[in-house]
């Protein structure tokens, strides 16, 4: 028996490869399905079931074109409704692997068709958990998703979770290792540990929601503090529920090279986003004007489905030369699969071509230490609201990037500003959106506040009730 977690760290996601005499399983798989192949090619084994906790919404599964190419049966837990052909399993009805044995836990809660598949060895003994987004490593999968097709408050669905988890996972034996479907990062719950494997002993001790003394006080601790979903949530829930188009089918669509001038006709003639994928820094020193900097080497899919609206949105391609493949399909991972093209020669060739182009106003931290006067300068922290509870600039307004749709309209275009995140990547993010906007008077920190806090510039730690006035 072999047993294989599969990491994706940019989704914080874990997809699992199960091999047992001659024969293999793929649990939640990613869209992009060549790697899978490749190890059952190398494993000579075969793939005889696909099994899926539950209809995503973080991203866009590869269960169908992963059967379409294998054969092999897509397995859901009960009450799932695909709109495609999938075995629905009965609670603890049992599959087997070569030598082993994968059995179904219905566990609703997270969503109403949530299931883990407990797995037993060869000698029959319970021995691994793939828990989905029903139990995480310190925490649990949030029960909001789910509230409108299930036609049930958040606190009902959590009042599932607390059944599902008492009655089918917590009396499981503590050496059980537990296999998540996410980390931390994942948008699909709030307080996950950084570790993507553990024992089910020692999640019993460490987890939060696992130590609630009742159904009321689970229910309140669970729901407690959770942020809004990504808008892009509902539609994967939908293509992987619907279907999708065959991902080799997005890449030929979307491999298309413009030339600077196919590019810029192509821009006028449609409404496309201009998104380019280059590093911050190199974004910084020029970029085609009005292009959105998201850059691949971040956390890129969940920001571009935070930012994006709608995955149908037609996009055009900027990034770094050879990544150009890479893009596509990690937007695909999250169902964005309406790319119309790339610019050829990436920025280099639109520079060198004597166009115009647009740069941000990046400085160093030690430059900003200089020229800040924290009593009279404006300041707009970006970064996620705990973040800046734990520590600010005295007088910085908290305004989060996922929300700059709302609050950049309140910004008077004439007013300068600084601006910065942990880091400098969700700061360029937010200066090229802006720029977009036609907001060009501001100053972005270089290094973000990792880079500030090493200066003088005062901090405090608690919450600023200053409103964005006069800005």
């Amino acid at each position: 028996m072999k047993i294989e977690q599969i990491y994706t760290g940019c989704l914080a996601q874990g997809a699992y490869y199960i091999v047992s005499s001659g024969e293999a399983a793929i649990i939640d798989p990613l869209r992009e399905i060549q790697p899978y192949l490749e190890r059952a090619q190398k494993d000579c084994v075969n793939i005889k079931y696909i099994f899926e906790t539950h209809f995503h919404a973080d991203f866009v599964s590869g269960h169908l074109d992963l059967s379409k190419s294998t054969n092999a049966p897509i397995v859901y837990g009960p009450t799932a409704n695909p709109e495609f052909n999938a075995i629905i399993a009965e609670d603890g009805e049992e599959f087997k692997l070569g030598n082993i044995t994968i059995k179904v836990l219905h566990t609703p809660g997270h969503t109403l068709e949530s299931s883990c598949f407990l797995l037993k060895d060869e000698t029959g003994k319970d021995y691994a958990l793939f828990s989905g987004d029903t139990l995480f490593l310190g925490d649990v999968g949030r029960p909001d998703l789910a509230q409108k097709s299930a036609s049930m408050t958040q606190d009902e669905l959590a009042g599932l979770l607390y059944e599902s988890l008492t009655s089918k996972i917590m009396p499981l034996s503590d050496d059980i290792i537990v296999y998540p479907a996410h980390g931390a990062g994942s948008a699909c719950g709030k307080n996950m540990m950084k570790e993507t494997v553990d024992t089910l002993g020692n999640q019993k001790k460490v987890n939060y929601a696992l130590n609630q003394p009742n159904k009321e006080l689970f229910i309140k601790s669970v729901t407690d503090g959770l942020l809004p979903p990504p808008s892009y949530f509902g539609m994967n829930v939908a293509m992987n529920k619907k279907g999708y188009e065959s991902f080799d089918t997005i890449l030929h669509n979307a491999m298309k090279p413009l030339t600077i001038e196919e590019f810029k006709t192509v821009a006028e003639i449609t409404d496309a986003i201009l998104l380019d994928t280059r590093g911050a820094s190199d974004f910084a020193k020029g970029f085609v004007p009005r292009s959105i900097n998201i850059g691949i080497n971040g956390d890129f899919a969940p920001w571009v489905g935070s930012l994006i609206k709608d995955v149908k949105q037609p996009i055009l391609l900027i990034t770094e030369l050879g990544k150009e493949k890479e893009t596509i399909m990690r937007l695909s991972r999250v169902g964005f699969d309406n790319v119309i093209g790339y610019l050829a020669g990436s920025f280099e060739n639109w520079k060198k071509s004597e166009n115009e182009f647009d740069t941000v106003n990046r400085i160093l931290a030690t430059q900003f230490a200089a020229e800040l006067d924290v009593k009279k300068d404006f300041v707009i922290d970006v970064r996620k609201e705990n973040e800046y509870r734990a520590e600010h600039i005295d007088n910085a307004f908290s305004k989060p990037l996922d929300q700059i749709n709302n609050w950049f309209i309140g910004l008077n275009k004439e007013k300068p500003f600084y601006l910065h995140c942990a880091g400098g990547y969700r700061s360029m993010i937010a200066a090229s959106i802006l720029k977009a906007r036609g907001i060009h008077s501001f100053k972005e920190i270089e290094g973000g506040f990792k880079a500030i806090s090493e200066t003088e510039i005062p901090k405090t730690d608690f919450v600023c009730q200053s409103k964005l006035q006069g800005l």
